[in-house]
């Protein structure tokens, strides 16, 4: 019975070993840049793009969604209106805050997501995110792994970290029957 449950353990262990390369070099679902720009002025909050395409006279439509509002749905919408060059909507009196602005183009895909801070009226700064917010929501602990590293830099990662893997392995192992290799 010991030895099955050990067996066990080390297919887990050789499992979980055998994938984290796999997991470290994959690619994510989500696109790399987005589509849109964001921009504020006072309380006016306005995005752009050029992503989308007009589907029987509809560009798409823009939705701006405050903290508490996590669907599309919830936000408040506007229809996107411009050209085949670019497509653009605003909102005027938006309170300050941290917003999430998606443009959902008219065939149903999503041309971005970006977060942007409205700032207090007495203060008319600029400031939006320069990347887009994850699809996922928040990746908080990612730190320095977000940025885009190269195949080889994955794959010598994944080797050190499968290494250290089955070398823990090994090692505990040799400390259950120090009289076994």
């Amino acid at each position: 019975m010991r030895n099955s449950r050990l067996l066990v353990r080390s297919g887990l262990t050789v499992a979980a070993a055998a994938a984290l390369p796999l997991a470290l070099t994959a690619q994510p679902a989500v696109a790399r840049a987005t589509g849109i720009s964001v921009s504020t002025t006072g309380s006016t909050v306005s995005v752009s793009t050029s992503a989308c395409a007009q589907i029987n006279g509809s560009w798409g439509t823009a939705a701006l969604l405050g903290s508490a509002q996590a669907t599309f749905a919830q936000g408040r919408q506007v229809a996107l209106s411009g050209t085949a060059a670019g497509q653009s909507a605003a909102w005027s009196g938006v309170s300050p805050g941290t917003y999430t602005v998606v443009v959902m183009c008219s065939n149903g895909s999503t041309a971005g997501t970006q977060s942007v801070i409205v700032s207090t009226p007495a203060s008319p700064r600029v400031s939006t995110t320069p990347t887009p917010s994850p699809s996922r929501g928040v990746m908080g602990g990612l730190g320095g792994a977000a940025r885009d590293f190269g195949p080889v830099a994955m794959g010598v990662g994944g080797a050190l970290v499968g290494t250290g893997v089955i070398a823990a392995a090994w090692f505990l192992r040799r400390r259950s029957k120090p009289y076994r290799l």
